[in-house]
């Protein structure tokens, strides 16, 4: 192997100092070599961590890094298969002086002598002072243990083979259809002495891919029109997509064109990082499924279920080859990323003795985990697992680490960060010891979201290269300090639930809650009470009515729902025809609002997961998009096809900044104007009245170059139909109605094609209950 002892002490120090440099540094270094060399194609590009295991520039030799600041000692197993099977080769790692990486570099001779020919599988074993080493331990022994969690948060446990933090891809998941006995990954009795060597995910060495990416969409996020939607759910029940690519990144990639064609700029695919989704197919409808993918596993590895190419680099192939159909088609590809909690779930007794050890909670658990007063536990603001350590610089270079990884290798343009406000909080040192856990600051320049903005960076406001960064702005516990709407930093656009609520509530039945005009008119105009005040702009708005948190568009108007976003649900009385009525505002109200609006996959042509409004388990055709409701739902298809085409064609929709209400160029017009129904303009009274239900607001064209003249919307929120007066036209010009929501147009399409709007003969005109008119002055 040529590593003795001694070459291995002396080398080791100064190998880890030369890979713990930034991975621009270390790319330099090996970019050097002869491009038409026999081994030129080992070159990694520009992100791709230092950590990890990687290539020489020779391809001869791999070096393995990994970090952690309290392990005594750190073995290396290094397997020829990924499964069933003892492991070919054990190398111990060295620690580098004044590091906390540990690192050794195989020849790749070494390997094949071992029988390692084809591709490299490995995982950790790892060592410290709550299960101190000795040479005599074997796999399934207690030899050297001393308890599962000491008084410092320690959880190390040999018999536990780790996953690489910085793991590139993995082989398959903790349970699956081969292997389904989770307790090989516990701790505490009676599974401390279980080995999970031969079933663990064996982490993956990739050599370099250099697929191409396409070119990089550069847009202004404010241009965007943002399509969220599951890998799998989208093309599983396609029938135009070959069934081996059903439900893949491939399969994705065939829908480039249909999402061009539908005017969608941005697709938001939902988390796509390594989770335990495997064991879905033992038992499609069980609750300890997991579709969504909110847990993940590793966060450098796209997840292999996804993948038609299940070889060893296919998923990290096929992933670059779906980001380059969407660039092809100028379609941005944004990922939902989980950084607030991992996949390793929380304690599971009562005096924290058992866990699951599958990567973090065994190399370092006090660096990567919130621990609580004693450590034997963790804070949870997730709602779901114990926190991730944003206060950790190492957790924290982790994140970046894997945001540069998939932005600059993988080809991603944007990030969603689930609850980010986690990613907000304060050094360990500044908490107070009362057990209070987390605390959001965003002002710290050492924060995760701080950093993000500097270090991918953040894409300009007018557009061009760059990283565009959205926040789920809340943690998952419900805890007042844990909901920060309108209080991340100046980079950062939110989802903005207090959009989405408040028009809920403003749909639901008269009397469930009282919306004011002026509640309406702070959200249509881009929440400036949100985000003015720091500086940011109505496009740092995400508007949705629905998320894949909760109801599709067609339940949230065709079920009555209490729980998980459905909160605000009513189905209309009943009525099939009010509830179509009704989603076609909803759909309507993020196109038609400054700010930039979002909305589900499938919401276009009604899906409906059955009134189900929290499907995070569901990975059967329930939670599917189901592509024959094109057809079937073709009214409202269309409609939304061309309420997005009325987007993309208004750019005073899409302003840069706020509206001040002023004429800005002489033409007796202001940029934004509000009204009433009778056409006057309303008072502060009118504004804050809550028996008022009906909005109107004329936008001026000519400051944006728009086609029209200015733009006319009108809301009735009202139960009965009501005649409104509308302002007048300038000399010369006349409205045009481009689309009504009402129920009584249904069969006339609802909304017009460009240049194909009814003109209207006077100004007054009868608004159905319930319905939103589009008008252009011309």
């Amino acid at each position: 192997m040529r590593l003795t002892p001694s070459s291995e002490a002396q080398g080791v120090s100064s190998r880890a100092r030369r890979w713990s440099l930034s991975a621009a540094l270390m790319i330099a270094a090996i970019a050097g070599s002869n491009p038409g060399s026999a081994r030129a194609d080992i070159v990694y590009p520009a992100g791709t961590p230092s950590l990890g295991a990687h290539y020489d520039k020779s391809g001869d030799s791999i070096t393995f890094q990994v970090n952690s600041s309290r392990a005594k000692v750190i073995r290396l197993y290094l397997y020829d298969v990924a499964m069933d099977a003892d492991e070919r080769l054990v190398v111990p790692l060295s620690r580098g002086t004044d590091t906390d990486v540990w690192s050794a570099t195989i020849p790749v001779a070494d390997l094949k002598a071992k029988g390692i020919t084809g591709t490299v599988y490995y995982g950790y074993r790892a060592w410290g002072p709550n299960w101190a080493f000795d040479e005599a331990w074997t796999k399934g022994t207690q030899t050297g243990f001393v308890t599962d969690v000491d008084d410092q948060g320690n959880r190390f446990n040999p018999n536990k083979l780790l996953i690489d933090p910085y793991a590139a891809e993995l082989s398959h998941d903790p349970r699956n259809t081969t292997h389904n006995d989770g307790s090989v990954y516990i701790t505490g009795l009676p599974n401390r002495t279980k080995d999970s060597g031969q079933f663990a995910p064996k982490c993956v060495v990739l050599m370099p891919d250099a697929s191409d990416v396409g070119t990089r969409p550069t847009r202004a996020f404010r241009e965007e029109i943002m399509y969220e939607v599951h890998v799998r759910g989208l093309t599983v029940l396609d029938a135009t997509v070959p069934e081996k690519e059903k439900g893949t990144y491939a399969g994705a990639a065939r829908k480039a064109d249909y999402l061009k064609d539908l005017g969608v700029t941005a697709v938001e695919f939902l988390p796509v990082h390594e989770f335990n989704n495997d064991f879905n197919d033992i038992d499609p409808k069980s609750p300890g499924n997991d579709y969504w993918g909110y847990d993940t596993l590793g966060f450098f590895a796209p997840d292999r279920r996804y993948s038609s190419d299940k070889r060893a680099g296919g998923p990290t192939r096929e992933f670059k080859a779906m980001v380059k159909a969407f660039h092809d088609r100028g379609i941005k590809v944004y990922l939902d990323v989980v950084y607030n909690h991992t996949g390793e779930g929380d304690v599971e007794n009562r005096d924290g003795s058992v866990i699951n050890l599958l990567s973090w909670h065994g190399l370092d658990n006090p660096a990567y985990n919130e621990l609580t007063i004693g450590n034997a536990f963790y804070y949870d603001n997730a709602g779901v697992n114990g926190n991730f350590n944003c206060a950790n610089k190492v957790a924290r270079d982790l994140i970046l680490d894997s945001l540069q990884y998939w932005s600059k290798v993988m080809g991603v343009d944007g990030f969603r960060f689930d609850l980010a406000a986690i990613l907000g909080n304060t050094l360990a040192h500044q908490r107070p010891s009362d057990g209070q856990g987390f605390i959001y600051d965003k002002m710290p320049s050492e924060n995760p979201l701080n950093r993000a903005v500097r270090e991918l960076p953040v894409r300009p406001a007018n557009g061009g290269p760059g990283v565009d960064l959205i926040a789920e702005p809340y943690t998952g516990d419900g805890r007042q300090d844990g909901q920060q709407e309108g209080n991340f930093p100046t980079g950062w656009a939110e989802w903005n639930p207090r959009y989405r609520d408040n028009l809920r509530e403003e749909q639901n039945r008269l009397g469930f809650t009282n919306v004011t005009p002026g509640i309406l008119a702070n959200g249509f105009a881009g929440s400036s009470d949100l985000f003015q005040d720091d500086g940011r702009k109505p496009w740092h708005s995400v508007n949705s009515i629905v998320e894949h948190d909760g109801p599709t568009l067609h339940d949230l108007y065709a079920f009555n729902l209490a729980g998980n976003g459905g909160r605000r649900a009513w189905d209309q009385g009943g009525d099939k025809s009010l509830q179509r009525q009704a989603a076609r505002d909803g759909f309507a109200f993020p196109l038609l609002s400054l700010g930039t609006p979002l909305f589900c996959g499938g919401d276009e042509f009604l899906r409906s997961t059955g009134g189900n409004d929290n499907p995070y388990n569901v990975d059967n055709r329930t939670n599917y998009l189901d592509w024959s409701l094109v057809s079937t739902n073709k009214n409202h298809f269309d409609f939304a096809r061309r309420m997005i085409d009325f987007r993309r064609t208004h750019p005073a929709l899409r302003p840069a900044d706020y509206f001040d209400g002023k004429d800005h160029n002489g033409n007796g017009v202001k940029d934004i104007t509000w009204f009433r129904d009778d056409g006057n303009e309303p008072d502060a009274g009118y504004f804050d009245a809550k028996d008022r239900h009906f909005l109107g607001y004329r936008i001026d064209g000519t400051e944006f170059g728009d086609p029209a003249r200015s733009i006319y919307i009108g809301y009735n929120g009202w139960q009965d139909p009501v005649t409104i007066t509308l302002p007048s036209p300038s000399s010369g010009h006349a409205w045009f109605r481009a689309g009504d929501t009402a129920a009584r147009m249904e069969n006339d399409g609802n909304f017009r094609e460009a240049g194909k709007e009814d003109k209207l003969a006077d100004r007054t005109y009868g608004m159905d209950r319930r319905s939103v008119l589009v008008l252009i002055e011309k």
